[in-house]
């Protein structure tokens, strides 16, 4: 046997590693290898790919006790002899990339299916006399196992929804059709894209955004001011999950006043949408040129508005 990978030190482990550990250092040593974050790094994206087969194998319990099985006999003197045990036989495997393919279930070129292939032979038929005999050879069927991945994704992304591409830890990459309205918790179901034929379920978490919040289905944001039109009133653009809109300010606008823009919140499943809930904040200027200093001064002396009038009251 040839191409022998511990897969316990690729991924930094003990033989007596728990399962928990070993999808622990997986995760991280995935994400330090993952191709995303190492562009055109060959070396990653093969220890990238290593990762995810000593995984595959070191989670399953069967595949497990296998590899362990075969490898307590590789390294030792004359490991020829070990074929003639009787409770293992690897005779089959010339090395050990043909060993893992097996253990995997999978063909090197080729998706990894149940095939029944013929076989012809010469010998005779016990019942029928003179007739060649045609036996057949079945592969094992992989065992079905669902699966589960964490996905990230933006809140204006996670609102509306469409393709997107997913990278998964094992190295494969799909192209998905979200639905829109997704929420943290929800758990996206992709028939026969898990283990063995199973099912691959992508738990989703959305990312907090820096200018939009969610509230049920509705959007909140804060939108600053200036003193001058909050006074005058003016029309500005506002943006939200679709894209700027114009949006009206009253005048005389206070600061913590929330305007609302209807349909604009978060879409639903059923293709609805919450309202966009608009907080209004005053920015005072810290640095005016003397021709402003000089108008708020003339504003100052002529203003009959008294802010702290309830005070004497």
């Amino acid at each position: 046997m040839q191409n022998f990978r511990n897969y316990y030190e690729i991924l930094g482990l003990q033989q007596s590693a728990t399962f928990e550990e070993i999808k622990q250092s997986f995760r991280r040593l995935a994400r330090q290898y993952h191709p995303d974050l190492n562009p055109g790094d060959k070396a990653a994206e093969e220890r990238f790919k290593m990762l995810g087969e000593a995984y595959e194998v070191l989670s399953d319990s069967d595949k497990r006790a296998q590899y362990e099985q075969y490898s307590r006999y590789w390294k030792q003197q004359g490991f020829s002899g070990f074929w003639e045990h009787r409770d293992a036989d690897f005779s089959e495997w010339d090395d050990f990339n043909n060993f893992v393919d097996q253990l995997l279930n999978r063909h090197r070129g080729k998706t990894a299916t149940a095939t029944a292939t013929p076989v012809r032979t010469e010998s005779e038929d016990p019942f029928k006399p003179g007739k060649s005999k045609t036996s057949y050879t079945v592969k094992a069927r992989p065992t079905r196992r669902d699966a589960e991945a964490e996905l990230s994704v933006p809140l204006d992304r996670a609102h509306s929804g469409g393709p997107e591409r997913i990278r998964l830890e094992d190295g494969r990459s799909l192209e998905v059709n979200m639905p829109p309205g997704m929420v943290t918790g929800q758990r996206i179901r992709l028939r026969g894209q898990g283990m063995g034929g199973g099912d691959l379920y992508l738990k989703i978490l959305v990312e907090p955004h820096a200018f939009f919040s969610r509230q049920g289905d509705d959007v909140f944001c804060r939108v600053s001011l200036s003193p001058s039109e909050a006074v005058l009133g003016t029309q500005i653009e506002v943006p939200t999950l679709d894209g700027p809109v114009k949006m009206v300010i009253p005048a005389g606008v206070q600061p913590g006043q929330k305007l609302r823009l209807a349909g604009k919140g978060y879409a639903t499943p059923e293709g609805e949408r919450g309202d966009q809930i608009v907080e209004i904040e005053i920015a005072i200027p810290t640095v005016l040129d003397p021709e402003e200093k000089s108008l708020y001064q003339e504003l100052y002396s002529i203003e009959s508005f008294d802010p702290r009038a309830d005070l004497m009251r």
